[in-house]
Formats: structure tokens, sequence, C-alpha cells
């Protein structure tokens, strides 16, 4: 997986999957903002998502709402974002 500058290890194993393969822009992006404040604080979210604009997408949105984007897999196509608050 490839990590962001700073960020952690700790925890990387995803608890929760978000399926959005096959959906296009910005789908993927809405269910995750939909899903992820309904899991705990510190849970992580392994968003499959397989639209080209996605690996752009979810690590901006988790800039933006202050969320952490743990890791993506080039092959995957998988994004873990850590929720924060």
């Amino acid at each position: 997986m490839d990590r962001p500058p700073g960020a952690s290890d700790e925890g990387a194993a995803a608890v929760e999957v978000l399926d959005c393969r096959g959906q296009r822009c910005p789908l993927p992006v809405i269910a995750l903002a939909r899903r992820l404040p309904e899991l705990p604080v510190g849970t992580v979210l392994r968003v499959l998502a397989d639209d080209p604009a996605a690996a752009v997408d979810i690590p901006a949105w988790c800039r933006m709402r202050a969320q952490e984007f743990v890791a993506t897999t080039p092959d995957g196509p998988a994004y873990d974002i850590r929720r924060t608050h």
C-alpha cells in the first residue's frame, strides 16, 4: 500500500468495506461522505472504487473534511480512510 507522508501504519487494517466499484464520479465520494459518520471514531473504512477520478477525489475529500487518508492500493483499487472525529 502506498501511504501519504505522515500517515501511520497503526490500525491500518480495514474494519468496514464500502464497495463503490462501477460507480462514476462523484458517487464514490458521496457514498463515503454518507457512510463514514455512521462509524465510530477510529474506524478504518476501505472504499473500493475503480473510477480513475477516485484516486484524486477521495484524498481531496479527506483533506477537506479533516479525515485521515491512510493508504491506497494501486492494483486494488482500494482507499483506506480513518474516521478522526
